[in-house]
């Protein structure tokens, strides 16, 4: 006997506003369990200490979820000087104090011009990188450090919002960065070019990928609807599968096409890219799921949607 599914069949992209002092997995499972959904997965841990866009996909969105993965993102920080902390963040334990009162505006621009474009860091025992599939963060709870390997990550942007000078000086900054980059291994590096130590005290993700802060649904809304019965607009907050593919270019196939698509069949598309990956759609507008453009110009499936379950 067929195993009996658990949760509604549901389809598309939570962009949720993770709230603080939450892990992604435990926003993760409220919202799945606030939905009643069969099948939900993030897009990349946010720490329990950070806020803002964490997008979940539901059912078959959850096919997509690795382009959200490997998409860019921008985050707003503060970052607290003058102090060290055990995990990089306010979380952890202070470690070392020095006086930052002579730390000056100039000296923190002069300071941060290090860390702009291609830089390698040392990922935190903290993070959610595995070990030998372990997370480091599980790791370090146990007090077991292990070496990580360097990692080449890309800052475009890294700006100085606010400084406020004292014994912890507080900086306020905003930098938009690829996948990988860990904020608060940025705070730590720069703290110790200083000599005088920092850590992340705030930190709030306002991109990833095509999703913004504008695109974000509060868990207390979704309780709100929830207790109100209110199922339908709480569907109506889900995007379209294909949201998370932006940055693809388009295919349209007639009806035809999309039927030897889905049985495993490279298609001609006339006036298709020449190479790389695209999203496919039916001309009537239809998302089918992701090609791969062949050598000789057909579309190949790579990815593709299961309608009619």
């Amino acid at each position: 006997m067929a195993r009996q599914r658990k949760g509604r069949v549901l389809d598309g992209i939570l962009v949720l506003d993770k709230p603080p002092g939450m892990s992604s997995n435990k926003a993760l499972q409220r919202a799945k369990w606030l939905y009643f959904a069969a099948k939900a997965g993030h897009t990349g841990s946010l720490d329990p200490l950070a806020t803002g866009v964490l997008p979940l996909c539901f059912g078959e969105a959850t096919k997509f979820s690795q382009y959200l993965l490997d998409a860019d993102k921008a985050y707003a920080s503060t970052f607290v000087l003058g102090e060290s902390r055990t995990t990089g963040d306010a979380e952890g334990e202070v470690v070392a104090s020095r006086d930052a009162s002579a730390l000056t505006r100039e000296q923190l621009a002069s300071a941060l011009q290090a860390f702009r474009g291609d830089i390698e860091q040392i990922p935190s025992m903290y993070s959610a990188i595995k070990h030998e599939g372990q997370p480091l963060y599980k790791l370090a709870r146990k007090g077991q450090e292990v070496e990580r390997k360097v990692r080449r990550v890309r800052i475009d942007v890294l700006e100085m919002r606010e400084f406020r000078p004292g014994t912890r000086a507080e900086v306020d900054v905003y930098l938009e960065c690829s996948k990988g980059t860990y904020v608060r291994s940025i705070a730590e590096d720069l703290g110790a070019a200083l000599g005088c130590g920092a850590y992340v005290s705030a930190l709030r993700r306002t991109r990833a990928g095509p999703f913004t802060l504008e695109h974000c649904v509060s868990l207390q809304t979704l309780e709100t609807l929830k207790d109100n019965e209110q199922l339908a607009q709480m569907d109506a907050l889900l995007l379209p599968a294909d949201t998370a593919l932006d940055a693809l270019p388009m295919v349209r196939l007639t009806e035809s096409g999309g039927f030897y698509l889905r049985q495993g069949q490279p298609v001609l598309v006339p006036n298709a890219p020449h190479s790389g990956m695209v999203r496919v759609a039916l001309e009537t507008g239809q998302f089918l799921g992701v090609g791969e453009i062949l050598d000789d110009g057909r579309v190949a499936p790579r990815r593709l949607i299961v309608t009619g379950r």
